[in-house]
Parts: structure tokens; sequence; C-alpha cells
């Protein structure tokens, strides 16, 4: 019964990501850009997710990994094909990730959310100082790819990203993350590679946010700092995984949609209402649903089943 009901499970899954993919090749433009702006934060939402929601290491500088990514692909524009300069930009900013993570991870608390923050700030301002440099003050992309194939590129990230984190939440590894958010001294007292775990985790939920970046580069055409590096990609990440429930990867596909339809309904006419309405949401989910949609949506669930028995 249990096998049947997860092919089931999987049967759908397919169906939905056969659909989503289908529609690349008769929706319209605008509604091709929300599923792009949907797939890009359901890929950014669950890497965030590997290293914040299951080690409890709050980031707030998630935006770094998606800068350098798109960067990183800039300076390889024309020179590389344009999926091997985006799986590349994943491979530098993750290998980037390994080298800088083992002394920023040895910090803690509220002084790695600072310090997450502080770091994408860095990064920008390196670029701005390397960019002034050579004279550039942004540098456009031409001859990008359609949009219908970035949405399916996207679509792809978005996919793996999810299926990673579902893998890593169900694995040992994602255990001993879990640990590590519980109680870090506790766990390397029995044994627990923390350094390592945390370590890893850090270049796992780097990489995606990277090829993100690049692909979100050919979509805008051109390349800012200022807004590839936005801290408001940030907020808008953590605010997204808290708000589906950051610790499974159900909760961001959740969180997104629902953000990304207000968004879309609010945003364009009200953009200060849309931020004020953010701000709200995020308190009340901290305050009243710390395990977030997801999390109530199960609670709920398994309530029903126990008056049920």
């Amino acid at each position: 019964m249990n096998n049947s009901s997860n092919s089931l499970r999987f049967i759908g899954i397919g169906a939905v990501i056969a659909i989503f993919g289908g529609l690349s090749g008769f929706a319209s433009e605008y509604m091709l850009g929300i599923g792009f702006t949907l797939f890009m934060y359901i890929a950014l939402a669950q890497s965030w997710v590997i290293l914040s929601g299951m080690t409890g290491y709050i980031s707030l500088g998630h935006v770094v990994f998606f800068g350098s990514g798109a960067y990183v692909f800039v300076l390889m524009w024309g020179l590389v094909p344009v999926w091997l300069g985006v799986a590349l930009s994943g491979l530098v900013v993750g290998i980037g990730a390994l080298i800088i993570g083992y002394p920023v991870l040895r910090v803690r608390g509220p002084y790695f959310v600072i310090l997450s923050f502080g770091l994408a700030e860095l990064v920008k301002n390196l670029v701005l100082i390397n960019e002034a440099r050579m004279y550039m003050s942004l540098r456009p992309v031409f001859g990008a790819p359609s949009l219908a194939q970035l949405y399916i590129a996207m679509l792809v990230l978005a996919v793996a990203a999810t299926g990673l984190t579902y893998w890593v939440r169900r694995s040992r590894f994602g255990a001993g993350l879990r640990s590590i958010r519980e109680d870090e001294w506790a766990a390397e007292t029995i044994g627990i590679p923390v350094a390592r775990l945390k370590l890893i985790a850090f270049a796992l939920s780097g990489i995606v946010p990277a090829m993100v970046g690049a692909i979100f580069i050919m979509r805008s055409g051109i390349f800012q700092p200022g807004d590839a590096f936005n801290p408001i990609v940030s907020f808008t990440i953590v605010t997204m995984a808290i708000i589906g429930g950051s610790d499974d990867a159900p909760g961001p596909l959740l969180g997104v949609g629902f953000l990304v339809i207000l968004q879309e309904l609010l945003w364009a006419n009200w953009p200060e209402i849309y931020m004020i309405i953010l701000g709200i949401l995020l308190i009340s989910f901290v305050l009243f649903a710390p395990s977030g949609i997801y999390g109530w949506l199960s609670a709920n669930i398994s309530r029903s089943k126990k008056n049920a028995a």
C-alpha cells in the first residue's frame, strides 16, 4: 500500500512537471515570465533550506551566491557555450564556498546572520571596484536563448533543487545537519563531523543559486552589480522559506507559490503595500506559525487522522 501510494505520488509529480514544461510551447510571454520567477525562487528557497533550514545557521546574504554566479557567467559570456557557462558558474561558486566556508561557519547565531549579510555586501563592492577599474558600469548580454528555453532551464533547476532538498532531508547527512540545529555542541560531542557537514551544506547551498543567477542574467539581458547583489533577493528567499516551512522540500514550494501570486497581485500597482504585507507576514509566521504553512497543514492532517481513528 505504501509503495503504491509512493508510486502514485511520483507519477503525479512527473505529470505536473510535464505540464509545466509543455507550457513553454504555447504560453504567452507574460505567463512564461511568471513561471520563470516562480521556478527561480523555488530553486533559491530550496538551496537556502539545505543550509539555514536544516542547520539553523540563518543566512541573510544568500544573494552572494546568486550575484557571484551571475558575475562569473558574464565574465565567460561569449568564451564558452551558454549552458557550459551556467554549469561552470555553479562549479566556480561552489568551490569558492568551500574555500570561504570554514572561517565563515565558525561564527554562530546572530553573528552569522550579520556576517552573511556583510559578506554579500563585501563581494558586491569588490565587484563594483573591479568593474570600475575596467571602466565597466554594466555588461549587456546579447544573443541569449529565448524566454521559452530559459523557462525550461529554470524549471530543471527548480526540480533539481527540490529533489536535492528532499533527499538531504531524509538522508544521514540531513539528520546530521538537523542535529547541528538542535544542539551543535552535543552533536560534536557524540562524534558527528559538524565542521565537515556544515561546509558541505554551505557549498551545496551555493551551487544552485549561482546557476540561477547565470540564467537570470540572460533573462534580464544586462549585468549590474547593484541588481545582481540586491539584498531584497536574500530577504525574499528567507520570507518564502519561513512562510512555507523551512525544514523540508514541500515548504518552500508552498511559500514561493503563495508569495509569487501575492507579488503579481500587489507589486505592479502598490509596491510599498507589498513590502509592508511581506514584513507583516514574516513577523506573523515567526510568532504564531514558526513551522510555516507546510508544518501547519501537516499538524492538522495528523490531528484529523487521530480523531478519525
